[in-house]
């Protein structure tokens, strides 16, 4: 039975909702402390109804428009009054410095750009360079007055003057769902970021896909915390809860994410595995302070066994310190370390994990409720088939993904776009495991592995994830090091952040050969556990952080040149 509501393009959607959901509040913003303003699924698509025929009125009809700044209900107006009628949308990232920035908005021809305060000076900097084709600059925020600037709240009021004249362009505009209107950059861990080309088709079919497995609905409060221009945010958060009726409540900041589950009685959040480890230490404080830690452990098995649903009774108290609604919990982006997974369900807590990419819309696979395996990414979700290619003894092959939700291309690059798009089969570059169920297991990049002398593979992300459970150790960077003329004779090596501060209170010492013996002496247990040919066989020191993206992907090759 179909379990999803049928939607053509987004504007499809956004008239659905209205009729569904009307009343229903869209987005819970706060002012200031104990005050609110709200926004129904009807009061949004008349503000997308009127911004974009604002748009078309300043010529803007089929033009490059972007986005940037922080997560609010106005840059998710903004997207939608774009895409919605006007033209084309580009999200982009606010962590970029102003030379990348500057870059892509001359790669995407941008010719207008919504933006919030923080970034204003920024934004005009590079419209003043006239490199570009940027003409206006919408403002989210209040400032002074310039030539062709304009807020985004007096566009809305233009807006509705116009409709109430009988301007219907925007209202009446056809979506064709086969051509590119989102453009989304990769974050560019290997190379130069790609400009990737999504469609209505692509994006619908992931909501449809996704709302067909997962159990979201209009009564759900969802928290919205990641980078909104990420496609993990963008279609997983803002478009799907638009789609399924829900409320949208925007985190105030990591710090204040246990205070926002309580003051919105959030239901539902998406975000990566790093954040759920934060908020699983704390969980872990009140354990300890109530004296349940021992117990849970007696009792570890009895619980295990238990339906979801008696977990979370029995540790209610948990859940109310988490506002007393959380009903599902998704993690992506990363991947979900296996421990914390089964803690977190352990106590209840419906903790599922999914996989997808920016040139995906962005789910290939999810796990849910009823279909889930520790470690696993899930099953593919319904419209999407997944296969391995070039498998090895080991049965680890890369990803290959057809569907709907595969990107029309890369941009203005058919080369890039060659080498990932074969006969309708999109190459993740990822490499992973699928068991005789369909449950698939991701292992590594592919570009990362490392291939012994002994024709052994080693997956440095399989390897990094058990060093940085090392007390003090932050993140690590395993390779591969050639130890003699052989060029294929390489041995397993380790370069670790570690938290100076810490590591000398844990190890009560200062000296760098005893903390270097130390930390080496851990390694040797992680050692243990696996097959010789894993071992790592020596470490390399360092307070300076890794090179990563803006969404925290560790850039392999940069860190590897710069290892001497």
């Amino acid at each position: 039975m179909k379990n999803y509501l049928e939607i053509t393009d987004l504007k499809d959607m956004l008239n659905k909702t209205k009729n569904m959901y009307g009343d229903k509040l869209a987005y819970k913003i706060k002012l200031e402390e104990g005050k609110y303003k709200t926004f129904s699924h009807k009061e949004v698509r008349d503000m997308v109804d009127a911004l974009g025929t604002a748009l078309i009125s300043l010529g803007l009809k089929g033009k490059r428009i972007a986005v940037i700044g922080e997560n609010r209900y106005e840059w998710e107006i903004a997207y939608l009054s774009i895409v919605c009628g006007t033209g084309v949308v580009v999200p982009l990232d606010k962590a970029l410095p102003e030379n990348e920035l500057e870059s892509l908005v001359e790669r995407s021809e941008i010719e207008a750009i919504f933006y919030t305060g923080k970034y204003s000076e920024v934004i005009r900097k590079i419209r003043d360079k006239n490199t570009n084709k940027l003409k206006y600059l919408i403002a989210m925020d209040k400032e002074d007055s310039h030539e062709n600037t304009f807020l985004q709240s007096g566009l809305i009021e233009e807006g509705k003057k116009l409709l109430e004249k009988g301007n219907k362009e925007f209202v009446n505009a056809k979506i064709n769902p086969n051509e590119m209107s989102i453009m989304l950059f990769t974050s560019g861990t290997t190379s130069k970021s790609k400009a990737v080309a999504l469609s209505h088709k692509n994006i619908c079919s992931n909501l449809m896909d996704i709302g067909d497995v997962l159990d979201v609905n209009s009564e759900d409060v969802l928290l919205s915390i990641l980078p909104i221009h990420h496609v993990f945010e963008c279609t997983v958060g803002f478009l799907f809860a638009l789609y399924k009726g829900a409320c949208t409540v925007f985190c105030d900041g990591i710090r204040h994410i246990i205070e926002n589950l309580n003051e919105y009685k959030v239901s539902v959040m998406a975000c990566v595995p790093g954040i759920y480890e934060r908020i699983f230490e704390i969980i872990k404080k009140q354990l300890e302070k109530q004296g349940k830690v021992d117990e849970i452990l007696e009792n570890e098995e009895k619980y295990r066994n238990a339906s979801m649903e008696k977990r979370k009774k029995i540790f209610c108290e948990i859940h109310n310190m988490l506002g007393g609604r959380i009903r599902l919990l998704l993690s992506g982006a990363a991947a979900l370390d296996k421990k914390i997974e089964e803690k977190y369900r352990l106590l209840g807590l419906n903790l599922v994990q999914g996989y997808g990419l920016t040139e995906t819309s962005p789910v290939v696979a999810v796990g849910t409720k009823e279909n889930h395996r520790l470690g696993s990414i899930g099953k593919t979700v319904p419209s999407v088939e997944a296969k391995l290619t070039d498998v090895n003894k080991e049965g680890v092959g890369e990803l290959i993904v057809k569907g709907p939700n595969v990107m029309l291309g890369y941009y203005n690059n058919e080369a890039a776009t060659s080498e990932v798009l074969k006969d309708g089969w999109f190459y993740t570059g990822d490499l992973a495991k699928i068991d005789d169920d369909g449950f698939i297991y991701i292992c590594g990049r592919k570009k990362s592995v490392i291939v012994l002398k002994n024709g052994k593979n080693i997956y440095p992300e399989e390897m990094e994830n058990l060093i940085n459970k090392i007390d003090g150790i932050n993140e690590s960077l395993v390779f591969g090091k050639q130890v003699s003329e052989d060029k294929e004779n390489v041995k397993i090596y380790a370069k670790l952040v570690f938290d100076r501060e810490k590591v000398e209170e844990i190890y009560k010492t200062k000296e760098e050969s005893e903390i270097y013996k130390a930390i080496f002496e851990k390694i040797k247990e992680i050692n243990s556990t696996m097959p010789k040919y894993k071992a790592i066989k020596g470490i390399i020191l360092t307070k300076k952080p890794l090179i990563k993206t803006t969404t925290n992907k560790i850039k392999r090759q940069e860190n590897l040149d710069a290892i001497d």
